[in-house]
């Protein structure tokens, strides 16, 4: 069993299918026997009734006999199959995967994202441990017409870095490879985590000036596809890359930056991984400081009010709205005073206190939906350890329960809504320890980015957006769960930024909706995920247009629908430089070694191989 970061590489369980595979034929055997043994038993009971016939059977009767005979056949093949056959007790809630009781190859890898919610399995995963063989191995695929494409750790919902063909990952590849103090720059290989490169930049002072709500991605990954953290005077994570290192099929390795080629640069940098492997990353870093978290709730009413001030006057901010309530978690972080110091705060509550009455509410639902949890676990166990769970681990408890009942969902944004009343206050760290957030379980979501204004004059379309978004969940009856978030940053001069503007005065608001995925159960998985596509397509059909929304590259789906793709492709179009992204791949991957069933779909070219 091998894994990388957010993914699993799993090998297959070899001796364990074939014995399933030998169970499964002396299976086949019993149920022959029976179907003999069945056929004979109607034919001696039909030769046992002629004798007491008085008249020679008609065409009618034979043809009745012959069809309930076939009947009873079948019946009979059923009993025998059904209770014979070694279902798991848990067999009727899964989905029926027939090849994957024989065995499979033992080079046959696994590769999933974090949720679970894309998957494919591959021969071709390669990981070089450095430079030279990463030049080797896209050669040697360029030549060959094989796909190897780029994935880092395998964070983004939409598997974006997936390719059934083969993968490269560049793990192993995970060196700070220069630091100028000075100037507060730093070289890495793109393989590098972003927790590893902040906690290698400890010791010269520096930090990043920005962080996503995760630390796990790796640099390449978290800068190719447009990720962001908060803060309207801060850009999203590309616009920190000042310089980049791309090994390409058709051009070998070139070094580019905003001095040397600044078209290819600015559009390489968040190039969605189809321009070239991102081999190595020059990066502008900050001195590191302390911040100081002001976690507080509020109401829409309160943040019309300060909005264009808490934007304006924190370096990071973010609003966290719970569908049926009016409540608004603002979480504000700003460096801490050198002369004042960090503030002095009694919190009213413990975080015991906090968190008791989302237990409470959990046992009580656990007796009005029985003893038994989601997915056929026994609360048994759970009920010791309820004491040990997070807030988030509780909530996923709670939403598996009945991950789809509007009212059940009402009463956890409900407890969720009153833990945050009851968790205002402060909290000081470094930057690396305050920014993250604890996003939950294994989840659907959708994220939309949209130009909001400047920070001088504010559109307040950000939050409009909001309030009309509030509006159709409770008009749908979207059984939608707590979080909401809304975050700002400035623009990015990248060409494929969902925030790309030529103005450095625009901020752009990012937007995200969610699901649970909160078991394992694949009848339930199934549901969550129709209502959340039902969700989704709402939004997009009310909002997205009207607004000038657009799908962070990690969230965005490929419809199935035909009609859906080119509406989609249309769209992408009007937002993005599509010729110019597609003349670079055609220069730099003719052979689109890099590609993937994503990228060729919303990128379509003639000559697609």
């Amino acid at each position: 069993m091998m894994g990388v970061g957010g993914f699993s590489v799993r090998r297959s369980l070899q001796n364990h299918l074939r014995r399933h595979y030998h169970s499964c034929t002396s299976h086949s055997h019993l149920v022959r026997s029976l179907t003999s043994t069945t056929s004979t038993t109607i034919t001696t009971s039909q030769n046992l009734v002629r004798p007491f016939s008085t008249a020679a059977p008609s065409s009618s009767d034979s043809e009745l006999r012959k069809y309930l005979g076939y009947a009873a056949l079948l019946l009979f093949c059923g009993a025998a199959t059904y209770y014979s056959f070694p279902f798991p007790e848990n067999a009727k809630h899964k989905k029926a995967q027939i090849f994957r009781y024989a065995p499979l190859p033992e080079d046959l890898h696994t590769v999933s994202n974090w949720s679970g919610t894309h998957e494919v399995q591959t021969r071709n995963f390669h990981q070089p441990e450095n430079l030279e063989q990463l030049e080797k191995l896209v050669k040697e695929a360029h030549e060959s017409r094989s796909r190897i494409r780029p994935v880092g750790t395998g964070l983004s919902p939409n598997g974006i870095g997936l390719c059934r063909a083969g993968m490269v990952n560049l793990a192993l590849m995970d060196q700070i490879l220069e630091v100028d103090q000075q100037k507060k720059i730093v070289k890495v290989q793109a393989g590098i985590r972003v927790q590893e490169l902040v906690d290698g930049l400890k010791e010269h002072g520096l930090t990043l000036q920005n962080f996503a709500s995760i630390r796990e991605q790796q640099i390449g990954g978290i800068v190719q596809v447009g990720a962001h953290g908060t803060g309207a005077r801060l850009p999203p994570m590309d616009e920190q890359v000042i310089g980049m290192k791309l090994v390409t099929p058709a051009k070998g390795t070139i070094e580019i930056s905003k001095e040397k080629d600044p078209e290819l640069f600015y559009l390489a940098r968040c190039g969605l991984g189809g321009l070239g492997v991102v081999a190595e990353v020059t990066l502008q870093c900050v001195e590191r400081q302390e911040l100081v978290e002001h976690t507080a709730i509020s109401t829409m009413d309160e943040i019309k009010k300060n909005h264009k001030k808490l934007l304006s006057e924190n370096k990071h901010v973010k609003y966290l709205y719970i569908p049926y309530t009016d409540s608004v978690v603002v979480v504000r972080c700003n460096p801490v005073s050198k002369w004042r110091g960090p503030p002095k705060f009694t919190p009213k509550y413990t975080q015991d206190e906090a968190i008791q009455h989302v237990r409470n509410l959990y046992k009580e639902s656990l007796q009005k939906y029985g003893a038994k949890e989601a997915g056929g676990e026994s609360s048994d166990d759970g009920e010791q350890d309820i004491n040990e769970l997070s807030f988030t681990e509780l909530r996923d408890k709670l939403l598996a329960l009945d991950p789809l009942n509007k009212n059940h969902i009402i009463k956890v944004n409900q407890a969720e809504a009153e833990f945050w009343r009851k968790s205002e206050g402060y909290r000081v760290g470094w930057s690396d320890e305050i920014l993250g957030f604890d996003c939950g379980g294994q989840q659907w979501v959708s994220e939309t980015c949209f130009p909001a204004g400047t920070l001088s004059k504010p559109s307040m379309k950000d939050l409009e957006y909001i309030e009309e978004l509030k509006k159709l969940i409770e008009k749908e009856d979207i059984p939608a769960p707590a979080p909401i978030e809304q975050r700002w940053t400035t623009s990015s001069r990248s060409c494929m930024s969902p925030a790309s503007s030529s103005s450095e005065e625009d901020i752009f608001s990012w937007v995200g909706i969610i699901m649970y995925l909160p078991t394992s159960d694949a009848r339930q998985r199934k549901d969550i995920t129709e209502e959340f596509f039902h969700y989704r397509h709402l939004t997009q059909a009310k909002l997205w247009d009207q607004y000038s929304a657009y799908e962070h590259w990690a969230k965005i789906e490929v419809p199935k629908d035909k009609e859906e793709l080119v509406a989609l492709q249309a769209r992408l179009r009007k937002r993005y430089p599509v010729d110019a992204y597609n003349k670079a791949r055609r220069e730099l991957d003719p052979n689109r070694i890099l590609s993937n069933h994503m990228l060729e779909r919303l990128f379509p070219q003639s000559d697609t191989i």
